[in-house]
């Protein structure tokens, strides 16, 4: 009796902790949002709309640039970043309420400029890339 006792409680205790911790719940975090761009060094400014499933819960410029954004709140926020915008580095990283949720984030780019102030054509090889 105290045998199957022992068993049973050893049972509920493994699947207790194998059900409990599935492992696909939300998980918050950060993502880094990096620029693919055709003229990479050559622009300084880049004007840009995030979509995403949750509101945005923090924004950080990337290195040696400076980031404008409207509040954070909304399913979609408006941003400006200037300073030498290269391509595969990060130029902004965003905290979000699920990093499993990557593939459910978009940029859309509005405009490109050059350090002249002229603006690039668009799409013009642009993108923004999402990672974890």
């Amino acid at each position: 009796m105290k045998r199957a006792f022992g068993v049973t409680v050893l049972a509920l205790m493994v699947l207790g902790v194998s059900c409990g911790k599935s492992g696909t719940g939300p998980v918050a975090g950060n993502l880094q949002v990096q620029l693919t761009s055709p003229n990479s060094g050559a622009d300084s400014a880049i004007v840009f709309t995030i979509t995403s499933p949750a509101a945005l819960t923090s924004v950080t410029a990337g290195a040696g640039l400076r980031v404008f954004a409207q509040p954070l709140g909304g399913t979609t926020t408006r941003f400006a970043i200037t300073g030498r915008l290269t391509t595969a580095t990060t130029i902004l990283t965003i905290g979000v309420a699920n990093v499993n949720a990557a593939s459910q984030y978009s940029g859309t780019i509005q405009g490109v400029a050059q350090p002249s102030f002229a603006l690039r054509a668009l799409p013009g090889g642009y993108a923004l890339t999402f990672i974890h």
